[in-house]
């Protein structure tokens, strides 16, 4: 579906179990323990918000590489809130936007839970920018392959912020059930990697803390709708 305001698209991701965590053995500790998690039906961002749909809800463009179909990027997490508030808003209540928890964002960069270690299989080349291949700057979304849901960029490009905030442990308290980990501290959770990162970086079980008032050239954001009211922290 599209979004009137900006024009963006969403793709509907249908539910399930999986099993969250590095399933390959090739990761950090904080990518442990394996977890069976639950998600509910949702919609998430095909592509990561770009620098033309930030402009149309937003007064300025804070991006470093400029162009129109490239990702916004260095946003700070309260600068991303800012712009999903203003989304809602513009949608005059019919939709609710926010961005994704890390169990969603993780599901649905695995195809839906699928055991794959990149968005979309198991090689970085055909899904991802990164260090590799970037040519040392952010690319247009949407030029690399989709996963099996039709999501694009979710390795690599820019990292994406996530509701979550941040900790090394949090899969030891995980909810089975749409699990958001709400402990309060510094850092929020960003995921998927960035076009300057290596390619183990940008596999689809990463997970980094990064202080919510930073940003940088290398971090954006992609949204999840919802079609009730949101709660009411994000």
């Amino acid at each position: 579906m599209t979004e009137p305001a900006t024009s963006m698209e969403f793709a509907f991701v249908p539910g399930g179990t999986f099993m969250m965590g590095d399933t390959f053995g090739v990761g950090l500790e904080n990518e442990q323990p394996i977890h069976e998690v639950t998600i509910d039906n949702f919609y998430i961002g095909q592509y990561q918000v770009t620098q033309e749909q930030w402009k149309k809800i937003m007064p300025e463009n804070p991006s470093h590489f400029l162009g129109d179909q490239r990702p916004v990027e260095s946003v700070g997490f309260e600068a991303v809130l800012g712009f999903a508030k203003r989304l809602t808003a513009a949608n005059q209540g019919q939709f609710t936007f926010m961005l994704p928890t890390e169990a969603q964002w993780e599901y649905a960069a695995r195809s839906g839970g699928r055991n794959e270690k990149y968005s979309g299989g198991d090689s970085f080349e055909k899904p991802a920018w990164c260090e590799e291949n970037s040519g040392n700057a952010t690319n247009p979304v949407g030029k690399k392959s989709p996963n099996g849901l039709g999501l694009y960029d979710m390795s690599g490009n820019v990292w994406e912020w996530c509701r979550d905030y941040f900790m090394e442990k949090a899969y030891w308290f995980h909810d089975n059930i749409n699990p958001l980990c709400d402990q309060q501290g510094p850092d929020r959770v960003i995921r998927g990697g960035g076009w300057n990162t290596d390619a183990w970086s940008v596999r689809c079980a990463r997970r980094f803390g990064f202080p919510s008032q930073y940003f940088g050239s290398a971090l954006g954001f992609r949204l999840v709708l919802l079609k009730q009211p949101a709660p009411e922290t994000i």
